[in-house]
Protein backbone atom coordinates (compact mmCIF):
# COMPACT_ATOMS: atom_id res chain seq x y z
CA UNK A 1 0.00 0.00 0.00
CA UNK A 2 1.21 3.44 -0.87
CA UNK A 3 2.08 6.02 1.29
CA UNK A 4 1.41 9.65 0.43
CA UNK A 5 2.10 12.59 2.31
CA UNK A 6 -0.64 14.24 4.73
CA UNK A 7 -0.60 18.16 4.33
CA UNK A 8 -3.95 19.84 5.14
CA UNK A 9 -6.33 17.13 6.84
CA UNK A 10 -5.06 18.52 10.28
CA UNK A 11 -7.62 21.72 9.63
CA UNK A 12 -10.25 18.93 9.40
CA UNK A 13 -11.54 17.46 12.87
CA UNK A 14 -9.86 19.55 15.72
CA UNK A 15 -9.65 16.60 17.42
CA UNK A 16 -5.98 16.33 17.58
CA UNK A 17 -4.99 18.25 20.91
CA UNK A 18 -1.41 17.75 22.13
CA UNK A 19 -0.26 18.22 25.90
CA UNK A 20 1.91 15.96 27.33
CA UNK A 21 5.90 16.16 25.92
CA UNK A 22 7.06 13.32 28.69
CA UNK A 23 5.04 11.03 26.96
CA UNK A 24 5.96 11.59 23.06
CA UNK A 25 9.06 8.59 22.99
CA UNK A 26 6.87 6.37 24.50
CA UNK A 27 3.62 7.24 21.90
CA UNK A 28 6.30 7.18 19.41
CA UNK A 29 7.38 3.62 19.83
CA UNK A 30 3.70 2.66 19.54
CA UNK A 31 3.29 4.18 16.58
CA UNK A 32 6.04 1.98 15.75
CA UNK A 33 4.65 -1.21 17.18
CA UNK A 34 1.29 -0.64 15.63
CA UNK A 35 2.91 0.03 12.14
CA UNK A 36 4.84 -2.76 12.10
CA UNK A 37 1.62 -5.16 13.04
CA UNK A 38 0.24 -3.50 9.96
CA UNK A 39 2.52 -4.40 7.54
CA UNK A 40 2.36 -7.96 8.81
CA UNK A 41 -1.38 -7.82 8.56
CA UNK A 42 -0.97 -6.54 4.86
CA UNK A 43 1.70 -9.33 3.85
CA UNK A 44 -0.58 -11.97 5.27
CA UNK A 45 -3.90 -10.41 3.37
CA UNK A 46 -1.82 -10.51 -0.11
CA UNK A 47 0.01 -14.15 0.42
CA UNK A 48 -2.39 -16.35 2.12
CA UNK A 49 -5.94 -16.54 1.89
CA UNK A 50 -6.14 -19.30 4.50
CA UNK A 51 -5.18 -16.79 7.60
CA UNK A 52 -8.49 -14.77 6.57
CA UNK A 53 -10.36 -15.91 10.10
CA UNK A 54 -7.60 -14.94 12.31
CA UNK A 55 -7.04 -11.81 10.24
CA UNK A 56 -10.20 -10.16 10.63
CA UNK A 57 -9.79 -11.07 15.00
CA UNK A 58 -6.54 -9.80 14.49
CA UNK A 59 -7.65 -6.27 12.97
CA UNK A 60 -10.36 -5.64 15.31
CA UNK A 61 -7.98 -6.30 18.14
CA UNK A 62 -5.65 -3.58 16.26
CA UNK A 63 -8.58 -0.97 15.92
CA UNK A 64 -9.32 -1.24 19.89
CA UNK A 65 -5.21 -0.35 19.94
CA UNK A 66 -5.45 2.35 17.51
CA UNK A 67 -7.93 4.17 19.55
CA UNK A 68 -6.26 3.91 22.64
CA UNK A 69 -3.37 5.11 20.55
CA UNK A 70 -5.24 8.07 19.24
CA UNK A 71 -5.95 9.61 22.28
CA UNK A 72 -2.62 9.37 23.64
CA UNK A 73 -1.23 11.34 20.67
CA UNK A 74 -4.25 14.16 21.39
CA UNK A 75 -2.16 14.79 24.59
CA UNK A 76 1.34 14.97 23.19
CA UNK A 77 3.17 18.06 22.83
CA UNK A 78 6.20 18.72 21.20
CA UNK A 79 8.87 21.33 21.12
CA UNK A 80 8.99 21.32 17.47
CA UNK A 81 5.77 21.72 15.55
CA UNK A 82 7.65 19.19 13.00
CA UNK A 83 7.54 16.35 15.28
CA UNK A 84 3.52 16.75 16.33
CA UNK A 85 2.51 16.61 12.61
CA UNK A 86 4.50 13.24 12.14
CA UNK A 87 2.47 11.80 14.56
CA UNK A 88 -0.34 13.00 13.08
CA UNK A 89 0.54 11.86 9.62
CA UNK A 90 1.29 8.27 11.43
CA UNK A 91 -2.38 7.94 12.88
CA UNK A 92 -3.86 9.35 9.66
CA UNK A 93 -1.83 6.86 7.72
CA UNK A 94 -2.23 3.76 10.26
CA UNK A 95 -6.83 5.28 10.44
CA UNK A 96 -6.97 4.69 6.59
CA UNK A 97 -4.87 1.69 6.16
CA UNK A 98 -6.93 -0.35 8.83
CA UNK A 99 -10.06 0.50 7.65
CA UNK A 100 -9.22 -0.41 3.96
CA UNK A 101 -7.81 -3.68 5.58
CA UNK A 102 -11.11 -4.45 7.55
CA UNK A 103 -12.73 -3.92 4.15
CA UNK A 104 -10.65 -6.51 1.84
CA UNK A 105 -10.37 -8.99 5.01
CA UNK A 106 -14.10 -8.51 5.28
CA UNK A 107 -14.64 -9.01 1.77
CA UNK A 108 -12.43 -12.38 0.87
CA UNK A 109 -13.78 -13.95 4.14
CA UNK A 110 -17.26 -13.47 2.49
CA UNK A 111 -16.61 -14.69 -0.60
CA UNK A 112 -15.54 -18.18 0.55
CA UNK A 113 -12.29 -20.53 0.90
CA UNK A 114 -11.36 -21.16 -2.71
CA UNK A 115 -9.32 -17.55 -2.63
CA UNK A 116 -10.42 -17.24 -6.44
CA UNK A 117 -9.13 -13.87 -7.84
CA UNK A 118 -12.66 -13.09 -8.76
CA UNK A 119 -14.31 -13.05 -5.51
CA UNK A 120 -11.39 -10.85 -4.45
CA UNK A 121 -11.69 -8.24 -6.84
CA UNK A 122 -14.64 -6.29 -5.58
CA UNK A 123 -13.02 -6.10 -1.99
CA UNK A 124 -10.28 -4.39 -3.10
CA UNK A 125 -11.95 -2.25 -5.62
CA UNK A 126 -13.99 -1.17 -2.55
CA UNK A 127 -10.54 -0.41 -0.28
CA UNK A 128 -8.75 1.26 -3.58
CA UNK A 129 -11.90 3.56 -3.99
CA UNK A 130 -12.07 4.51 -0.55
CA UNK A 131 -8.37 5.32 -0.40
CA UNK A 132 -8.50 7.14 -3.24
CA UNK A 133 -10.81 9.55 -2.05
CA UNK A 134 -9.13 9.36 1.58
CA UNK A 135 -6.00 10.84 -0.47
CA UNK A 136 -7.58 13.61 -1.95
CA UNK A 137 -8.66 14.50 1.49
CA UNK A 138 -5.31 14.70 2.95
CA UNK A 139 -4.01 17.08 -0.18
CA UNK A 140 -6.40 19.05 0.53
CA UNK A 141 -8.20 18.81 -2.44
CA UNK A 142 -11.53 18.95 -0.83
CA UNK A 143 -13.89 18.84 -4.60
CA UNK A 144 -12.05 15.80 -5.14
CA UNK A 145 -12.63 14.60 -2.41
CA UNK A 146 -15.90 15.43 -1.72
CA UNK A 147 -16.77 13.44 -5.26
CA UNK A 148 -14.40 10.74 -4.55
CA UNK A 149 -16.66 9.77 -1.07
CA UNK A 150 -19.87 10.26 -2.99
CA UNK A 151 -19.15 7.78 -5.55
CA UNK A 152 -17.85 5.68 -3.17
CA UNK A 153 -21.24 5.67 -1.50
CA UNK A 154 -23.11 5.03 -4.60
CA UNK A 155 -20.80 2.19 -5.72
CA UNK A 156 -20.53 -0.03 -2.44
CA UNK A 157 -24.08 0.07 -0.44
CA UNK A 158 -22.50 -3.17 1.62
CA UNK A 159 -19.14 -1.81 2.72
CA UNK A 160 -18.15 -2.18 6.43
CA UNK A 161 -15.95 1.57 5.89
CA UNK A 162 -19.60 3.31 4.50
CA UNK A 163 -19.79 4.96 7.83
CA UNK A 164 -16.52 6.31 7.83
CA UNK A 165 -16.60 7.27 4.24
CA UNK A 166 -19.59 9.73 5.40
CA UNK A 167 -18.24 11.38 7.97
CA UNK A 168 -15.13 11.93 5.74
CA UNK A 169 -17.44 13.60 3.33
CA UNK A 170 -19.49 15.57 5.87
CA UNK A 171 -15.39 17.03 7.26
CA UNK A 172 -15.10 18.56 3.24
CA UNK A 173 -18.35 20.39 3.59
CA UNK A 174 -17.28 21.32 7.27
CA UNK A 175 -13.77 22.77 6.16
CA UNK A 176 -15.17 24.52 3.33
CA UNK A 177 -17.52 26.03 5.45
CA UNK A 178 -20.45 24.87 3.94
CA UNK A 179 -22.02 24.83 7.53
CA UNK A 180 -25.74 23.73 6.85
CA UNK A 181 -24.45 20.87 4.18
CA UNK A 182 -21.92 19.57 6.69
CA UNK A 183 -24.55 19.67 9.61
CA UNK A 184 -26.83 17.40 7.67
CA UNK A 185 -24.13 14.55 6.53
CA UNK A 186 -22.46 14.85 10.31
CA UNK A 187 -26.40 13.81 11.37
CA UNK A 188 -26.15 10.87 8.82
CA UNK A 189 -23.04 9.32 10.11
CA UNK A 190 -25.16 9.27 13.56
CA UNK A 191 -28.73 8.27 12.24
CA UNK A 192 -27.58 5.66 9.26
CA UNK A 193 -24.11 4.37 10.85
CA UNK A 194 -24.92 3.82 14.73
CA UNK A 195 -21.60 1.56 14.96
CA UNK A 196 -19.11 3.43 13.68
CA UNK A 197 -16.86 5.06 15.76
CA UNK A 198 -17.02 8.05 14.28
CA UNK A 199 -20.03 8.69 16.14
CA UNK A 200 -18.68 10.83 18.68
CA UNK A 201 -16.49 13.25 16.86
CA UNK A 202 -19.99 13.43 14.48
CA UNK A 203 -21.89 14.51 17.56
CA UNK A 204 -18.68 16.77 18.40
CA UNK A 205 -19.66 18.32 14.63
CA UNK A 206 -23.01 18.82 14.89
CA UNK A 207 -22.62 20.73 18.19
CA UNK A 208 -19.47 22.95 16.25
CA UNK A 209 -21.98 23.14 12.75
CA UNK A 210 -24.74 24.27 14.78
CA UNK A 211 -22.39 26.52 16.48
CA UNK A 212 -21.14 28.36 13.30
CA UNK A 213 -24.61 28.10 12.37
CA UNK A 214 -25.46 30.79 16.11
CA UNK A 215 -28.13 27.99 16.94
CA UNK A 216 -26.87 28.15 19.96
CA UNK A 217 -29.67 25.51 21.88
CA UNK A 218 -29.28 22.97 19.49
CA UNK A 219 -25.01 23.31 19.69
CA UNK A 220 -25.36 22.83 23.49
CA UNK A 221 -27.41 19.93 22.85
CA UNK A 222 -25.12 18.11 20.54
CA UNK A 223 -22.10 18.76 22.72
CA UNK A 224 -23.92 17.49 25.65
CA UNK A 225 -24.71 14.49 24.15
CA UNK A 226 -21.14 13.82 23.24
CA UNK A 227 -20.03 14.15 26.61
CA UNK A 228 -22.89 12.27 28.04
CA UNK A 229 -22.62 9.13 25.75
CA UNK A 230 -18.59 8.98 25.24
CA UNK A 231 -17.27 10.66 28.47
CA UNK A 232 -14.18 9.43 28.08
CA UNK A 233 -13.66 10.14 24.18
CA UNK A 234 -11.69 12.69 22.90
CA UNK A 235 -14.72 14.44 21.16
CA UNK A 236 -16.22 14.94 24.85
CA UNK A 237 -12.91 16.91 26.03
CA UNK A 238 -13.54 19.54 23.11
CA UNK A 239 -17.13 19.35 23.07
CA UNK A 240 -17.14 20.63 27.40
CA UNK A 241 -14.10 23.11 25.92
CA UNK A 242 -16.57 24.02 23.12
CA UNK A 243 -19.10 24.37 25.73
CA UNK A 244 -17.09 26.18 27.92
CA UNK A 245 -16.31 28.68 25.62
CA UNK A 246 -19.80 29.17 24.82
CA UNK A 247 -20.46 29.78 28.74
CA UNK A 248 -17.57 32.79 28.64
CA UNK A 249 -19.46 34.18 25.60
CA UNK A 250 -22.97 33.94 27.18
CA UNK A 251 -24.53 31.91 24.70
Amino acid sequence: MTRHPLTALLVLSGLIALTAPASAQSTRDRVSTLENKVLTLERLLENNQAVQTDLLRRIQALQTENQSLREDIDRLQFDSGQGADRQRQLYLDLDARLQALEARGGGAAVAGTDGGGADAAPALNDADSYQAAFDQLKAGRYEEAQQGFLKFLTDFPDSTMRGNAQYWLAETYYVTREFRTALASFQKVITDYPTTRKVPDAWLKVGYCNYELQNWSEARAALNTAVARYPDSTAARLANERLAQMRSEGR
